[in-house]
């Protein structure tokens, strides 16, 4: 802050040398406190995982190579192939981006370019309510909803009653609400003036939308894809109702291409995900220090680096679509 310190004649004498402010420093300080919190936690998260998951890996029964490459999941018995889990989370997770990704997307155009004032302060409370509803009430809506609704169109010998295709269409409904959200302030910040071109070249206002704002906007709509499809990972209570509570192990890789009701690719049979085994083992009487214990940590890790990984290609496609308007 400037101050003025003298005055000689008609001159005057700035000093602009920087003052120290106690309120400046002490909400400085308490936001580096904030991010090295957060910081720490992400280390001690990582930490605690990876400790008790190299103890997982230590057993003698468990083989590196196994985990990450069979196709049998069952502790008690020595299978420790983490692949079933892994593609019925998968599977899940895809049901759930065919659902949210054009829809949240549809609903961020018509919100950034359609909608009026009115409309918009109807539909986006809706959005928040839809986004504030516990997950559990998800699982049961799709229990005694969604599954019924499969069984009635594609028939009862056809779908089970816990299956992945009705999870995962319910956790896309559940990440709608993260998809328009992220996508439509996306949108929304694309400067009017590229609109206006656009109009004025007499382009429609669907042209517009779709082939002007929408490229403009991709590196935040990525973001959100990318972060949707995070949060559909890593989902747990919706599969851990409706899913199916165990693994779906096959023989071999050979299995993928068969036709059978049975193939682990059929989204109709009941399932187990990885946040839904975590659950189910963890809410049992399991001993410290288990094989099944510890195995929980080298499945927390697993989708862990997952989630790193997605994260780590967001921020790359983010830098690499992004547009800076003056």
């Amino acid at each position: 802050m400037a101050e003025i310190t003298a005055t000689r004649g008609n001159e005057v004498e700035i000093n602009l040398e920087k003052k120290q402010r106690f309120g400046e420093t002490l909400i400085q300080g308490f936001l580096f406190l904030c991010g090295a919190i957060s910081i720490l936690t992400t280390i001690g998260i990582v930490y605690v995982l990876g400790k008790e998951a190299l103890l997982f890996f230590q057993l003698d029964e468990v083989s590196l190579w196994a985990f990450f490459s069979g196709t049998q999941w069952q502790p008690a018995i020595g299978n420790f192939g983490i692949w079933p889990l892994v593609m019925s989370t998968l599977m899940t997770s895809t049901i759930a981006m065919v659902v949210a990704l054009p829809l949240g997307l549809a609903t961020a155009i018509y919100l950034s370019e359609y909608a009026s004032h009115k409309a918009r302060s109807i539909i986006k409370p809706i959005l928040e309510v839809l986004a504030g509803v516990p997950t559990v009430v998800y699982g049961f809506f799709a229990l005694t909803f969604m599954t019924p609704l499969l069984r009635g169109v594609f028939g009862e010998a056809s779908v089970s009653i816990f299956n992945t295709a009705s999870a995962g269409i319910v956790v896309g409904i559940l990440i709608i609400p993260l998809v328009s959200s992220m996508s439509e302030d996306a949108l929304h910040a694309v400067p009017n003036s590229l609109r206006q071109a656009s109009y004025g070249l007499g382009a429609t206002k669907l042209e517009t939308a779709l082939r002007v704002v929408l490229p403009s906007a991709l590196s935040g709509i990525t973001a959100a894809f990318v972060v949707a499809i995070s949060r559909a990972i890593g989902e747990t209570m919706v599969v851990a109702i409706a899913a199916g509570s165990g693994p779906r192990n096959f023989d071999n890789w050979g299995a993928l291409a068969t036709e059978t009701s049975r193939t682990p690719l059929n989204p109709f049979i009941s399932a187990e995900t990885m946040t839904g085994h975590i659950v189910r083992i963890s809410g049992g009487d399991l001993s410290y220090n288990s094989v099944d214990y510890n195995s929980l940590f080298a499945i927390g890790l697993l989708l862990f680096v997952i989630t790193l990984l997605l994260n780590i290609v967001s921020r790359r496609l983010v830098a690499r679509f992004r547009e800076v308007y003056d």
